[in-house]
């Protein structure tokens, strides 16, 4: 047993971490956050810290002799991407700490500079700072949260988001030829993962989990049986995805109010491109999958299926 601090345990993902941590009953869990919850419950072992402040955070990881750190910061500004190189500054610095994860949870990050969303530049930086210090690091992909498809039916602690299929609408845009192979993980399974994979006695670079694989083409004739009629289905070729554009799905417009929909274009355009290119095909070699069998994962019709009747 070692104790385990959970950098933006409040936060979505951060949540499910936890959640599986304590379930677990197999290591110690704290959570750090920037702004405490106030819950109330004293299982909720949360610590308030500021980030930036080296000396603070640092000593806080000594003093609770954490072992490891797993980042779940939503790393999608330059201001939050320097509050997870600060958190890896603090954990090097500190004489208790010995292994880092830092935040992604999703999937790869592409090498072509001209294929990246916006925010990768800042997870890049944290792998290059965790390059120099002596921790023991990892990064997970896990591919395309399955969970959006399932909502609101599904038990997730993510905020809704339409790509490619919006069941609810009866409606796809499917990128490329809906034949390449897209990888999918449900929340609760990646707690799993992270779970099995902190008794690793040695961590590769990347963990690699995911709950199922399929392609776009059957996911789509799986929702249209599970909803009993025929969906609307545009796809979007390379050369659209490439020009930043998109087929407009009828759950992206709700969508707008917390996410431009310049900015979703170009994220979802770009993910069409990982699709079409095979960056969402995570590999089976290797990956926490085949490390722990016994680790038993929801399928996307399982997700899907929460729609049955409705």
């Amino acid at each position: 047993m070692v104790v385990v601090a959970v950098a933006g345990g409040t936060g979505r993902v951060g949540r499910t971490i936890v959640d599986a941590l304590r379930q677990s009953r197999k290591h110690e869990v704290i959570v750090l956050t920037r702004n405490a919850t106030g819950d109330g419950d004293p299982a909720n072992d949360e610590l308030v810290i500021d980030y930036g402040n080296l000396e603070q955070v640092t000593e806080l990881l000594e003093s609770r002799n954490v072992h490891t750190v797993i980042s779940t910061i939503a790393v999608l500004t330059e201001a939050t991407g320097k509050s997870e190189l600060d958190l890896v500054a603090a954990s090097d610095k500190s004489s208790a700490t010995k292994r880092f994860i830092a935040s992604n949870w999703g999937g790869v990050i592409p090498s072509d500079e001209a294929l990246r969303i916006p925010f990768q530049p800042f997870r890049i930086a944290t792998i290059e700072a965790l390059k120099k210090t002596s921790l023991e690091w990892t990064q997970f992909q896990n591919g395309y949260f399955v969970d959006y498809y399932g909502m609101p039916y599904v038990e997730s602690p993510l905020k809704p988001l339409t790509f490619v299929l919006d069941v609810a609408n009866k409606a796809a845009s499917i990128p490329g030829t809906g034949n390449e192979i897209m990888t999918f993980t449900y929340t609760k399974d990646l707690g799993k993962f992270v779970v099995a994979a902190l008794d690793l006695p040695k961590w590769t670079y990347p963990m690699v989990c995911y709950s199922d694989k399929t392609t776009w083409n059957k996911a789509v004739k799986l929702a249209e049986e599970i909803r009993g009629s025929k969906f609307a289905v545009a796809y979007d070729s390379i050369e659209k995805l490439q020009s930043g554009e998109i087929t407009e799905l009828p759950s992206h417009v709700p969508a707008y109010s917390f996410i431009p929909k310049s900015l979703l274009y170009s994220i979802q355009s770009k993910f069409g491109l990982y699709v079409a290119y095979g960056l969402f095909d995570m590999p089976e070699e290797g990956s926490l999958n085949q490390l722990f069998p016994e680790i038993k994962t929801v399928t996307v019709e399982e997700i899907l299926g929460h729609w049955k009747g409705k």
